[in-house]
């Protein structure tokens, strides 16, 4: 048969008589023919063969046999023929491909979509955003499937569908060396944080398997923290109000002792709810705090997964970064930070030296801003108490620090005592205390910092007056501990018991209330409790040292300690300032008007 011939017979042949099985008669490279033609009609006028093969896309679910067949032929067809393929004189052809969704479909229909998808990528720049938009959308099922999603026939739909849109990406970046590029804002802005939960948790899973598949190189940072982006807007999408009820007549200890008195009956397996000022009672049925604690389950079973491949490391630079731009500037964070107490505990010796030397670096770093840093020692504070993997000397470098700076903040400050203009000095002081409410006993025994626990003497009994500012509930158990442990030459200065918070409290800590931010207080979330569980210090746990009974201390929950000392080692933190401008942003995220940096690092 003749080209012209062959031309003038497929012109006869429509698309609605191929539809009666009478494209089985035709070669693949005749089919080829037929849609070039029905596409080059378009800009003649005759569109009715193109309008005719649009209507075959657009065929979805409940497909006969030979409706399978010819929307499997025409998108081979199509594959074939993407050079005649005009962005605006076929419009509706492509919008109907991009719509098309891989989870109405079966095998057959899935390879030749995808075989047009990367084909359409490969032939011009111009569609390769269209063709990643249209496999990531594909992350997720259609709402008809959440009921059977974690059934047996669900998980195999799932396999099916997103094994091959993997293939696909990877195809496509090895075509397109750019696509990575392309396709990582994409997967950040088609994030669904507000759809039902499966819906959320399915698309991070194929976040998290990007992280670490074929395109991994390319995509693995900003997928974690991407990731971190939408766990921190969910955690602030849980607000404080109504479950937070804060009781200034109990102390933070006596209110931790008498939740696990009552947690005592506490059953993860029959759901037994856990009571507590912010309490699980409270969460429960919040689907904002259910989706959170999937999503934070999942990451933890990541991060464990990498810690297993040797790639914890690797991962670990990524979710630095993500605390220290976003989780660190979000206002009094809840649950978020939790991922990076996993993963340091997961590899105590690297990842958990790096996170409190980068804290203790932001906090005596004069380049970030004051409520910054102030987050940051709050965050140290918390973590070198309740990290039951953290060694004596590495809490003791860290502490020596703190206590360095304090310090050498006396001798260069003179005045009174000022909650509001020395607010630095005075977290740098709860922080201390904090630690050492949790560590006492463990801090006596390192021989070399017993110098350093004189030096805390001077502080405190300095005329900027820590004792009278900070938290009264940290100080009173601190004085008592102290007194316990003759830890000072004089006592008689240090006896603050049944003290009420007063109003220099309240000024030191601000209207964010930054004395009151205790970062990793227990965590709240059931599920994600059981990740963070094994490795955590409860307040009930500690032996005072005014506890006559006999005292278990730090080192039997750790046996292995480092033998070093990080008060000389640093972390240079990235100049925050440098980042913003860099990155186009005009002000540090998150915060406030009120508190942000000073022109002068003095006036902190």
């Amino acid at each position: 048969m003749g080209a012209e011939e062959f031309g003038y017979n497929v012109k006869a042949q429509t698309f609605n008589e191929m539809e009666d099985d009478d494209f089985n008669h035709f070669s693949d490279s005749e089919l080829v023919y037929h849609v070039r033609d029905a596409l080059n009609s378009v800009s003649l006028g005759d569109c009715d063969s193109y309008n005719q093969l649009v209507g075959v896309m657009h065929h979805t679910k409940g497909l006969a046999p030979d409706e399978v067949a010819l929307l499997v032929t025409s998108l081979k067809a199509l594959s074939g023929a993407v050079s005649y393929i005009d962005i605006s004189l076929h419009e509706a052809l492509l919008s109907s491909i991009f719509d098309m969704n891989m989870w109405n479909y079966g095998p057959d229909v899935m390879d030749a979509l995808l075989g047009l998808i990367i084909s359409l990528a490969s032939s011009n720049g111009k569609y390769v955003d269209s063709c990643l938009e249209m496999l990531v959308s594909s992350f997720t099922p259609p709402f008809s499937f959440l009921d059977i999603l974690k059934q047996p026939r669900g998980i195999a739909k799932k396999d099916q569908v997103l094994s091959r849109v993997h293939v696909a990406l990877k195809h496509i970046a090895d075509l397109v060396p750019l696509a990575p590029s392309k396709l990582c804002p994409i997967i950040s802005r088609k994030m669904p944080i507000y759809e039902k939960e499966p819906m959320v948790v399915v698309y991070a899973e194929n976040m998290l398997k990007l992280e670490s598949g074929a395109i991994g190189e390319f995509v693995s940072s900003t997928m974690l923290m991407a990731l971190m982006d939408t766990l921190i807007d969910l955690d602030v999408d849980i607000g404080w109000d109504g479950i937070l009820h804060d009781d200034s007549s109990k102390g933070i200890f006596q209110m931790e002792i008498e939740d696990m008195d009552e947690f005592a009956d506490y059953d993860e397996e029959d759901g037994t709810e856990f009571p507590r000022e912010l309490s699980r009672k409270s969460l429960g049925g919040n689907s904002t705090a259910e989706k959170l604690d999937s999503l934070m389950v999942l990451t933890f079973e990541h991060l464990k997964s990498c810690e297993v491949s040797g790639r914890l490391t690797e991962v670990f630079e990524p979710l630095l970064d993500s605390f220290r731009i976003t989780v660190l500037t979000a206002y009094k964070s809840k649950f978020a930070q939790f991922v990076m107490f996993y993963a340091c505990a997961l590899d105590p010796e690297n990842c958990g030296v790096r996170f409190a030397v980068l804290l203790a670096d932001i906090f005596s770093c004069e380049d970030y801003p004051l409520s910054f840093r102030m987050s940051a020692v709050a965050y140290l504070a918390s973590y070198l108490s309740r990290g039951n993997f953290l060694s004596a000397p590495l809490v003791a470098s860290i502490l020596k620090r703190l206590v360095d700076w304090c310090f050498e903040y006396c001798n260069r400050k003179g005045g009174e005592m000022n909650p509001t203009s020395h607010r630095l000095f005075y977290s740098g002081c709860q922080a201390i205390m904090y630690v050492l409410c949790f560590r006492m006993k463990s801090m006596i025994d390192v021989a070399w910092f017993k110098p350093h626990l004189l030096l805390i003497e001077q502080i405190l009994k300095h005329k900027l007056s820590p004792l009278k500012v900070c938290l009264p509930s940290v100080v009173e158990e601190f004085c008592r501990q102290a007194e316990a442990a003759q830890l000072f030459t004089s006592s008689e200065e240090f006896n603050f018991n049944d003290l009420l918070e007063s109003e220099h409290s309240r000024a030191f800590g601000g209207m964010e209330r930054l004395d009151m931010f205790f970062p990793f207080d227990p965590c709240l979330l059931k599920k994600s409790d059981r990740f963070i569980r094994p490795h955590f210090v409860y307040w009930s746990m500690v032996r005072p040292p005014y506890d006559d009974d006999e005292c278990i201390s730090d080192e039997d929950v750790v046996e292995e300690e480092l033998d070093l000392d990080v008060s000389k080692m640093s972390i240079t933190p990235r100049n925050p300032l440098s980042y913003w401008i860099s990155n186009g942003l005009e002000e540090p995220r998150g915060m406030p008007a009120r508190i942000r940096p000073s022109t002068s690092p003095e006036s902190l």
